[in-house]
């Protein structure tokens, strides 16, 4: 199979986009073109706003990027905005690089497995092969392989390596050296993604800034974790500026409502940070205080050490485990479908007192 990489493009990301779609114009919305006027009757929008409508801004369509929010996204991760795109939460930026770089029936992605299912789902919707190279479970740490990583990329003609890290739900984080040491290997070959939702709680460099060096990097970040936003499906990708604007010519008009793009410049001002720093750091010591007294908690086989906002353990009665904290009103994520994971629950970091229920009950003998 061959996956048609265009070697006239050097080391450009675009000799990993689809030949179909490096020249593909997309929708231009109304709002594409940065126009100035008083009236506007250039978008089909209605002269009135709504009776529900008390500001009588929802009328109109917003813009498609706003320049404001590319900045501040920018300034937060500390690159430049043409290297930013913006979307509908990250699972948007994962369906868009699937859709842009592979072809239905032709090319693969590669996942390792236990890891964050959209991967897989996005690929599978469009008709793309998911390669599995599992991660490795090593005294009790969760690994990735990546000269299998690569191998498999190489043999199966992947065009994207999906990475999560920290990761979902092993909470594990990937060495940064062994991240550009994969990219590089796959240099015009594949595009590595790496999906940071949780890197916030890790303390730990980026691969942000491995993408000017390394242009076949792409980096996925949210501010639905740390920054509690998840309601506002704010995710964004960031890799080399030419691959950006290939994506942003996929995506759909208007993906970003007025007021979920309201409330993330609300949220990233300066108290709402401070905040954020606050909360992060209370996650930490929450976290690790937990993970060591859920070790020696009745019942529980093994609890991994996370870089999240979450712990993965493991019960010698998963099952027990879990109507005993959902019978006390504390719902948890139930793993055991996921590979390798079927004795295995995924516990969220709550408040302290949150955090103190679900010891009180593990803690209890069944």
């Amino acid at each position: 199979m061959n996956v048609a990489i265009d070697t006239n493009l050097g080391t450009s990301p675009l000799a990993l986009v689809r030949a179909d779609l490096r020249d593909f114009s997309g929708y231009r919305s109304a709002r594409s073109d940065k126009l100035e006027g008083e009236v506007w009757l250039n978008a089909n929008e209605s002269p009135w706003p709504n009776l529900a409508d008390r500001e009588g801004s929802l009328r109109r369509y917003p813009d498609p990027q706003p320049q404001a929010l590319r900045d501040a996204l920018a300034a937060l991760y500390e690159c430049a905005p043409e290297q930013l795109l913006a979307g509908r939460g990250s699972d948007e930026g994962i369906d868009l690089l699937v859709r842009a770089l592979c072809r239905p029936g032709n090319d693969a992605i590669v996942v390792s497995t236990p890891t964050f299912g959209m991967y897989a789902v996005s690929a599978r919707l469009h008709g793309t092969r998911v390669i599995d190279v599992p991660l490795r479970e090593t005294e009790g740490e969760w690994r990735s392989d990546f000269n299998a990583l690569a191998d498999a990329a190489i043999a199966q003609d992947a065009r994207i390596v999906f990475l999560c890290s920290p990761g979902n739900p092993t909470g594990a984080l990937l060495p940064i050296g062994e991240i550009a040491a994969l990219a590089a290997r796959l240099a015009g070959r594949a595009l590595v993604v790496v999906d940071e939702a949780y890197i916030e709680f890790a303390d730990a460099p980026s691969a942000i800034r491995l993408i000017g060096t390394h242009r076949n990097v792409a980096v996925l970040r949210t501010l639905s974790k740390a920054h509690a936003l998840a309601a506002a499906r704010i995710g964004t990708v960031i890799a080399d500026a030419e691959l950006i604007d290939v994506l942003r010519r996929c995506q759909a008009p208007y993906p970003l409502p007025s007021a979920c793009t309201d409330e993330a410049l609300r949220a990233l001002g300066r108290d709402a940070a401070l905040q954020t720093r606050t909360r992060i750091a209370m996650v930490r010591a929450e976290r690790d205080a937990l993970a060591q007294r859920l070790a020696s908690a009745p019942g529980v086989r093994r609890v991994y050490a996370s870089r999240a906002n979450f712990v993965l353990v493991r019960f010698d009665d998963a099952q027990s485990a879990f109507e005993r904290l959902l019978a006390a009103g504390v719902v948890v994520r139930d793993m055991r479908a996921a590979p390798g994971l079927g004795d295995a629950l995924r516990i969220s970091l709550g408040t302290p007192q949150q955090n103190a229920s679900v010891l009180s009950i593990l803690e209890a003998r069944a």
